[in-house]
C-alpha cells in the first residue's frame, strides 16, 4: 500500500482512559490499530469524506423540498437509460459462500453472540456494527478483535461465570460472514482527522477489510457487506468507489468485495435499480429492511397529515404499500441477476408460556411462508431458535435460490401504489392511549440501554433495535405533530405525551434498580418531540451522550500518535 509517509499527521486518538479491552483473548486493540491500519482509513477518510458530507447535505436539502411540497416521489428521469438498459447485470458468477442464503442471522459482534450465531444451523450471518450496536470504544474494537480472531479460528473463550465458548465448525463449514458497518450519517468520534471525526463508516469497513480481506480469500470466502441507510445511488457510487480504492490498495481484485444494500430508505425504493448499476461487479443483491423502510417513510413524510400511520403493529408486509414495495425489490434484483433478501422475524422463544410460543413461530412461519412465495431467495431471523423454521421453510425450493423468479403481479404503476400508505388504504386511523404508552416504553427502554452500551435489547419477546426503537419515536413525533385524537378521544399534544413520558420514566427508574438513565433519555425525547423538525437518526440524537458517559481523554495527538501505539 503507497501513503504518504507524513499521513498520520493531524490524527488525534480519544479513548476512555479506563478502556483496557477484552480479557482472555490473545488479541488486542494495538493489533486492531496498527499503523499501517490506520494510515488506511484515513486515506480513505481524505479522499471521500467530502463526499460523504456533500450527500448528507443532499439529503437535507430534500427534506426541505418534501416539506414545502416541491418535489414528488417518482422514478429518476435523469436514470431513465439506466432502467430501460436490459442488457446489463450483476456479477456473472455469484461469490463464494453467498449463492445460498436461505437463512441469514443478525446481530452484535458480541464475543459469545458471534459463537453462537456461527454455530447455529444458517447459511450467513450478517455481524452488525450498525442498529444492533452501541458505539462504545469498547464494543466497536472488541467487535473488530472478535471477527478478526473468529476468521482464524481463535475466537473461543471463557466468560467471567467460567462458561466457555468455543466453534464447533471450522471458519469455512461456518456460516457465510457478512459486516454491516454504520451508515453515512455517523461519524466516529474516538478518531479525529484534520481536526474532525472519521466516518463511522469508514472506520468500521476499513479495521475490517484491512485486517482480514487476504485471510478471508485464503479460506475460501471473501470480504462480503451489507450497506445500511441509503437514499441515493450516487451514495452506492462512493461505496463502489471506496471498494475500488481499497482493493487497488491492497492488490486485490476489483470484484472481490461483494455487498448487498438494505432497501431500508423511502427514497431508495424509486433508485433500486440504479443502486445496483453503480455497485454492478460488487453487487451481491438487495435486502428488504422493513422496520428502517417504515421509520423511513413516516420521517420523509412527516409534514403531510395524510400520510399519518397507525401503531406499527397494525401495519404488516400484507398491507398493499409495503407489499408492493417487496414486489418491486424482488423483480428488480431477479431481472438483474442479484439477490432478493426478505425481512427480519424479530420474535425470541417465550420459555415459560408454551402457547403464546406456538402460537409466535406459527407467526414466524406464516411469514416466512410469504416471503417464499413473493420470491425471496431467503430471510433474516435474530434468535438461533428460529433457523429450524426459516430452513424448513426455504430448503422448500428445492434450489440454492430463486432468481429465475421475476414477479410480474404489480401494477406498472409502481411509484404511485407505493404511496398509497394505510391510511389510505385502512380507513381511519385508530390510536390508543395505549399504543402511545407502548411506543414511549420501547423509545426510552432502547434509549436507556443504548447508552449504556447495548444496541439490542428484548422487549416483550421482540428483539427491538434502533430500527424498530425509531418507528416508535417517529411515529411519536407524528402523532404530536398533527395532534391527532385518540380513539377515547383526547388530542395528542406535547403536554399530554409530556406526562406519560415522566410516568414511564418513574416506572422505569424503579423497575431497574433506580437508574437515572432513564431520566436522561426522558428528557432527550421530551427536547426532540418538541423541536420543529425530529432528528434525522435516534442514534445520532444520543451519540454525544454516549461520548460524554465514556469520559474520553486524548491519549495521543498528531505526530506523536503513530509512536503511542
Amino acid at each position: 500500500m503507497v501513503t504518504n509517509p507524513k499521513s498520520l499527521e493531524n490524527v488525534s486518538l480519544r479513548i476512555p482512559k479506563d478502556y483496557v479491552g477484552q480479557l482472555d483473548v490473545t488479541t488486542t486493540y494495538k493489533n486492531i490499530l496498527t499503523q499501517d491500519a490506520l494510515r488506511f482509513i484515513v486515506l480513505l477518510h481524505r479522499k471521500f469524506n467530502n463526499r460523504r458530507l456533500q450527500l448528507l447535505e443532499n439529503r437535507t436539502i430534500l427534506q426541505r423540498k418534501i416539506n414545502d411540497k416541491s418535489y414528488q416521489f417518482d422514478f429518476l428521469p435523469e436514470t431513465a437509460a439506466i432502467r430501460n438498459n436490459p442488457i446489463w447485470s450483476g456479477p456473472t458468477i455469484l461469490a463464494p459462500g453467498l449463492i445460498q442464503r436461505h437463512t441469514e442471522i443478525t446481530g452484535p459482534p458480541v464475543r459469545n453472540m458471534v459463537i453462537n450465531a456461527l454455530n447455529s444451523d444458517v447459511d450467513t450471518y450478517m455481524t452488525d456494527f450498525e442498529d444492533s450496536l452501541s458505539p462504545t470504544w469498547s464494543n466497536l474494537i472488541d467487535g473488530q478483535i472478535n471477527l478478526y480472531d473468529t476468521i482464524r479460528e481463535k475466537v473461543d473463550f471463557t466468560n467471567e461465570s467460567g462458561k466457555n465458548y468455543s466453534m464447533t465448525k471450522t471458519f469455512i463449514e461456518s456460516p457465510t460472514l457478512i459486516m454491516r458497518p454504520r451508515g453515512w450519517h455517523m461519524e466516529e468520534k474516538h478518531l479525529y482527522v484534520d481536526g474532525e471525526p472519521i466516518s463511522a463508516s469508514i472506520f468500521d469497513f476499513g479495521l475490517y477489510f484491512f485486517h482480514n480481506c487476504n485471510e478471508l480469500i485464503k479460506r475460501g470466502k471473501g470480504p462480503y457487506f451489507y450497506l445500511p441507510k441509503m437514499e441515493h445511488h450516487l451514495e452506492a457510487k462512493l461505496w463502489n468507489d471506496i471498494f475500488n480504492v481499497s482493493q487497488d490498495c491492497l492488490e486485490i481484485p476489483r470484484g472481490t468485495i461483494r455487498a448487498t444494500v438494505l432497501i431500508e430508505t423511502f427514497p431508495a425504493v424509486f433508485q433500486m435499480e440504479e443502486i445496483i448499476f453503480q455497485l454492478r461487479q460488487h453487487s451481491s443483491g438487495l435486502n428488504c429492511g422493513r422496520w428502517d423502510y417504515l421509520f423511513s417513510t413516516i420521517k420523509r413524510l412527516m409534514s403531510y397529515k395524510e400520510y399519518i400511520l397507525p401503531s406499527r403493529e397494525q401495519i404488516t408486509m400484507e398491507t398493499p404499500f409495503m407489499d408492493t414495495y417487496v414486489s418491486l425489490l424482488i423483480n428488480t434484483c431477479h431481472r438483474r441477476g442479484v439477490h432478493a433478501m426478505g425481512g427480519m422475524a424479530a420474535q425470541i422463544p417465550i420459555k415459560d408460556d408454551s402457547v403464546k410460543n406456538n402460537n409466535v413461530m406459527m407467526k414466524v412461519i406464516r411469514d416466512k411462508t410469504r416471503e417464499l412465495n413473493k420470491g425471496h431467495d431467503g430471510s433474516w431471523i435474530a434468535h438461533p431458535s428460529l433457523a429450524k423454521i426459516c430452513n424448513q421453510v426455504f430448503h422448500s425450493m428445492g434450489t440454492k435460490n430463486q432468481l429465475y423468479k421475476i414477479p410480474t403481479n404489480f401494477s406498472i404503476n409502481e411509484n404511485i401504489k407505493l404511496l398509497l400508505l394505510p391510511n389510505n388504504e385502512l380507513g381511519n386511523i385508530k390510536i390508543t392511549e395505549e399504543n402511545i404508552e407502548y411506543s414511549i416504553k420501547v423509545t426510552l427502554l432502547y434509549m436507556g440501554s443504548w447508552l449504556q452500551g447495548n444496541g439490542c435489547v428484548p422487549i416483550d419477546n421482540l428483539m427491538e433495535d434502533a430500527a424498530t426503537a425509531e418507528v416508535s419515536r417517529c411515529q411519536l413525533y407524528q402523532w404530536v405533530k398533527h395532534k391527532i385524537q385518540t380513539t377515547n378521544n383526547k388530542i395528542i399534544t406535547i403536554s399530554f405525551v409530556s406526562k406519560l413520558i415522566k410516568d414511564e420514566a418513574d416506572r422505569l427508574y424503579k423497575q431497574y434498580n433506580n437508574n437515572t438513565v432513564f431520566y436522561t433519555v426522558a428528557k432527550l425525547l421530551l427536547k426532540d418531540l418538541s423541536s420543529e423538525q425530529t432528528h434525522e437518526f435516534l442514534t445520532v440524537l444520543l451519540y454525544d451522550e454516549l461520548i460524554i458517559t465514556e469520559n474520553p481523554t486524548i491519549e495521543s495527538h498528531e505526530q506523536e500518535f503513530p509512536s503511542k501505539l
